[in-house]
């Protein structure tokens, strides 16, 4: 547990709090290339700052100051005409890396942005999407980071037909097996963890001894200083930052990266807007209609009984500790390890930014363009050579990969 202080120096993000000067030093998403279809004005509600995105007098896009009413909610998207720009605001650099739109809004010059494989990869082969959740980005964070926890929150009680698993997260066979996933996840429910810091943040391995001798590795990654990057399939990664609106509200955005194959980005958009509705990308299952739970569906089919979709598990999980999780009252166990040291990070990342030092994961001298990758994947090899095998797994799809993927 931590005191209350200690809580809110890591969860609030206004511009004098001091986890929201540490988000402003790096690049933020901020919107979707699709947002701005319809228009180059498109209301932008981004770390406790009402904003907007226009373009300036050079015709460049940017994100202004917006004039908003005190009775504006976090997810309030007015009609373009209605946006009134303050031109007393302060005024941030924009830059669109696949489909989606990077705000810097800190001091200084923008850091270069890191070479992994969702910014370098073609566009063919990325498609961006996010979703509204009403909670605070940290524990919105702290559950993508808990590898344990994808084995009870999105336990399913029978195994689908993974061929039909496109698009969709836990639905693929376990590497170079004929094993579902949610098998792997459902029988062998209590890994061991393992946590190493990188350049960019963490590298989390969470680590499945299966009964014939051989374990499964998956292997995901913190990226500072709220992503994560996650294998979704043998096919594709997932790249999810969580953006705070405000305080009490966050932004999922998803960079979605395949490998091989391009994406079928119509099929995945399709996917996610029977979830989701526009313009705000409010997921239609939430706390005011209990998130569709079904106890018929508990009792046969899923943990939850929230319906197949584990975005809408994660959500519950996350909304259901309030706006802002208590964390004076919480116990940490050995399976938070990630959560431990990702709290260190970022405390000592506040500490440095306030006492002047500004000595941040990828900010620190390291080269953030040979930045590469980073690992994302699963295998299942010998128990004694796990290491290595899942390297070689890695190396082994990049080489395949029409596009340079190479580490």
């Amino acid at each position: 547990m931590i005191s209350q202080d200690l809580n809110d120096r890591i969860t609030r993000v206004g511009p004098t709090a001091p986890a929201g000067a540490v988000l402003r030093r790096y690049w933020q998403p901020a919107g979707l290339a699709e947002e701005l279809a319809h228009g180059d004005r498109v209301p932008v509600n981004l770390l406790g700052e009402r904003l907007a995105m226009v373009r300036d007098d050079t015709d460049q896009l940017v994100l202004a100051t917006r004039i908003a009413s005190k009775e504006e909610p976090p997810a309030f998207y007015p009609d373009a005409k209605d946006i009134e720009i303050d031109k007393t605001g302060p005024v941030y650099p924009v830059e669109n890396r696949k489909g989606l739109y990077f705000a810097y809004m800190g001091p200084g010059t923008p850091p270069v942005f890191p070479n992994f494989d969702c910014f370098r990869a073609p566009d063919s082969h990325v498609f961006a999407f996010k979703g509204l959740w009403e909670c605070n980005w940290l524990q919105a964070l702290e559950i993508g980071i808990d590898p344990a926890h994808a084995s009870f929150l999105h336990r399913f009680l029978e195994d689908e037909d993974t061929s039909e698993g496109y698009g969709k997260q836990f639905r693929d066979k376990a590497a170079h097996t004929d094993i579902p996933m949610t098998q792997i996840l459902r029988e062998y429910p209590r890994p061991d963890i393992d946590v190493q810091e990188t350049d960019f943040g963490l590298k989390i391995t969470a680590l499945r001894a299966l009964d014939n001798g051989q374990t499964h590795v998956r292997v995901t990654n913190q990226i500072f200083p709220e992503a994560i990057c996650i294998p979704m399939s043998r096919e594709m990664t997932i790249t999810q930052w969580h953006v705070p609106i405000d305080d009490d509200t966050c932004y999922w955005y998803t960079m979605f990266t395949s490998f091989q194959n391009p994406i079928n980005k119509d099929l995945m958009r399709e996917q996610r807007l029977k979830e989701h509705r526009l313009p705000d990308y409010a997921p239609l299952k939430n706390r005011t209609n209990d998130y569709h739970y079904d106890p018929v569906e508990q009792a046969t089919t899923t943990y939850t009984g929230m319906g197949l979709d584990i975005n809408v598990h994660d959500q519950w999980a996350v909304e259901g500790m309030g706006s802002i999780q208590d964390r004076t009252q919480e116990h940490l166990g050995r399976s938070d390890a990630a959560i431990i040291r990702y709290r260190r990070m970022l405390r000592a990342a506040i500490a440095s930014v306030e006492d002047g030092t500004d000595d941040l994961p990828m900010l620190n001298g390291v080269t953030v363009s040979d930045i590469v990758g980073p690992l994302s994947n699963d295998a299942i090899t010998d128990s004694e050579d796990w290491q290595n095998a899942s390297r070689q797994a890695d190396t082994a799809r990049r080489a395949e990969c029409p596009w340079d993927a190479t580490v």
